[in-house]
């Protein structure tokens, strides 16, 4: 997994590889994750296993990497497991980022709760509001602050996974945006957010940058249905 973590990494993924299941597990219960990639060829059965642990604790995405020699059975019970998708080795890396930016879609798209009702009510933070019926945010002096598509977006993406870090390519799929290599798109319009939000966009106190990983919406956010 080392070279494909380093591909990985060129697509803006912040990858934490482990050598073992148990490790892994160890890891998974203490860090927050976007998707966790569970390569069975570290053990079928300790891995079967270890999905069953992961799901019985966390709806995190998995993605499960089998042998080639592994019959229908294996998949479909991996998937049955809980499982998002799976994979046969070897691994085409770029068929990987295909499917892992995939199941990331469909996370977003059904929500960190995977319901409805965070598609309407507001978001109130530090005296700010975010109201998703009328698509309108409103500053503590009560005037309305008019943000683009994608700044709405990213602001969704902060709020619905508030004081946890979210990595660039977490932020690219919630704004839909699909460059390849100008992953630094989002950079830009954290900046532009900054500018709306912030006292002084230059020493942001909301949205802080996590070095190597992507950025944090820092404080506490109450959802009203």
């Amino acid at each position: 997994m080392g070279s494909i973590a380093g591909y990985l990494d060129g697509y803006g993924f912040h990858v934490r590889a482990r050598p073992s299941l148990d490790e892994g597990l160890r890891d998974l219960a203490v860090r927050t994750s976007d998707l966790v990639i569970l390569n069975l060829h570290l053990g079928r059965t300790e891995g079967l296993e270890t999905l069953r642990a992961i799901r019985s604790r966390s709806d995190v995405p998995v993605i499960i990497i089998t042998d080639i020699g592994d019959d229908e059975h294996e998949r479909v019970l991996s998937l049955e497991l809980g499982a998002d998708d799976c994979m046969t080795h070897p691994v085409g890396p770029r068929e990987l980022v295909a499917r892992m930016r995939a199941v990331l879609r469909r996370r977003l798209a059904a929500g960190p709760e995977h319901g409805t009702d965070r598609e309407h009510g507001r978001y109130r933070f530090d005296g700010w509001i975010l109201d998703r019926r009328r698509h309108s945010l409103t500053n503590p002096a009560g005037s309305i602050v008019a943000l683009s598509k994608g700044e709405y977006a990213l602001l969704i993406a902060f709020l619905q996974a508030p004081q946890r870090p979210l990595s660039r390519e977490h932020l690219l799929q919630a704004t839909r945006i699909h460059e390849d290599v100008f992953d630094r798109s989002v950079d830009v319009q954290v900046l532009r957010l900054r500018r709306k939000l912030e006292n002084d966009p230059t020493a942001p106190q909301m949205i802080r940058t996590e070095r190597g990983v992507g950025y944090t919406f820092t404080l506490s956010v109450d959802h009203v249905v």
